[in-house]
């Protein structure tokens, strides 16, 4: 079932965001022209939770939506990451501060694999302490707060989190945990 691309062209090439128009061909000889994809850098989140059991959570402006959401922590994979998880705990240090004794890796996932190029690897860490300030970039605003895990529950089950890719995270991790059950 998979396509050929007998073309590709970027109509737009920045750091964090490209957008790439291709000619494919199906295996039954269709031609499709054009086809828009959009492509980023490889993303990781992490469900995290500190050495008494609260969970790192992250609040911080959206400005697509206009809003300010609940997230947890996370981001792209840089080209001096070695591997994954050295990219998820140098996001989770930079963002919150805190480093984990433990790390589970949960799976990947795409936001949309229609029109997506990217995977978001997802993480469980354990065992965690602040032992730094937050290093953050020039634009983020990033506000912490540790959840006791009945509350986070809560917020979760009133659909509290709206950002899809990180409610993802949070059901496999809960899963892991035996805090969800399927």
């Amino acid at each position: 079932m998979n396509w050929k691309t007998l073309s590709s062209e970027y109509l737009f090439n920045d750091l964090w965001f490209k957008v790439r128009k291709d000619v494919c061909e199906t295996p039954e000889g269709k031609i499709v022209n054009p086809y828009y994809v959009y492509e980023f850098p490889e993303w990781v989140t992490c469900f995290a939770l500190t050495e008494d059991n609260k969970v790192l959570m992250e609040m911080q402006y959206r400005h697509a939506i206009g809003e300010t959401c609940w997230e947890i922590p996370g981001g792209c994979v840089d080209d001096g990451d070695p591997n994954l998880e050295a990219a998820i705990q140098r996001e989770l240090l930079e963002e919150t501060g805190y480093t984990f004794r433990h790390f589970e890796y949960l799976g990947r996932t795409c936001a949309n694999p229609s029109t997506n190029s990217n995977w978001m690897h997802m993480f469980l860490a354990t065992g965690g302490k602040k032992t730094s300030d937050q290093q953050l970039d020039p634009n983020e605003e990033i506000y912490i707060e540790l959840m006791d895990l009945e509350e986070f529950k809560k917020k979760f089950r009133n659909n509290e989190f709206i950002q899809s890719m990180h409610v993802t995270t949070m059901m496999y991790a809960l899963m892991k945990l035996g805090e969800l059950k399927v």
